[in-house]
């Protein structure tokens, strides 16, 4: 199964501005965020961002939150407990029309928004605040792709341990490169030259 750019969303967690230098390998990994940024805004991809506590550990990067549609402020490790999945998958929108004025028959449906039930996450630390979105967001039913280069804990090996046990519980392990080329999906799609060149 690929990555279809039509139904994907990315959502980038909690590159902070105390936290990145304490991450492993935390300048690729913001570096490979801000490169999914870039290609989910080519591809159309809608892209979000969170932020563990940020009055004491300071916001993401003002490049990178420029890349988020929003960024939600959350002090629960998991971004669902504080209304990420609302974002995800808004509500149904209510019938238009007056019901008083026109029988039901009559009455018009909102038109709803495809569903982008594909959720591409990076972010750090991956074995809490990016592990628990992911399980809520599994629990959800949401397909989770996690992007592992563009994921950092403070250790290797804590890291490492989140991604034996997303993969466990269903998450699909990609990489940056894995997911910009899913979305292409051939050298003839118009923004491939663009993408392209943010890779290399």
């Amino acid at each position: 199964m690929l990555l279809d750019a039509s139904e994907s969303q990315l959502v980038l967690i909690d590159y902070q501005a105390r936290l990145m230098p304490a991450m492993f390998e935390g300048e690729a990994v913001l570096a490979n965020a801000l490169r999914l940024g870039r290609i989910a805004r080519l591809m159309r991809v809608p892209a979000w961002g969170t932020e563990q506590n940020p009055s004491r550990l300071g916001e993401n990067p003002p490049e990178l939150r420029g890349l988020c549609h929003k960024t939600l402020a959350k002090l629960q490790f998991s971004a669902v407990e504080e209304g990420l999945g609302e974002w995800l998958r808004p509500p149904a929108k209510a019938q238009q029309g007056n019901a008083r004025s026109l029988p039901r028959h009559l009455q018009k449906s909102a038109p709803s928004a495809p569903e982008r039930n594909s959720i591409v996450l990076a972010g750090c630390e991956a074995h809490v605040c990016l592990l628990q979105t992911a399980l809520d967001l599994l629990e959800d039913e949401f397909e989770v792709w996690v992007v592992t280069d563009a994921c950092a804990s403070r250790s290797e090996r804590n890291r490492d341990a989140a991604f034996d046990r997303l993969a466990g519980a269903g998450a699909e392990l990609v990489t940056t490169e894995m997911v910009a080329f899913e979305w292409l999906r051939t050298a003839e799609h118009p923004e491939f030259k663009a993408v392209q060149a943010l890779i290399k």
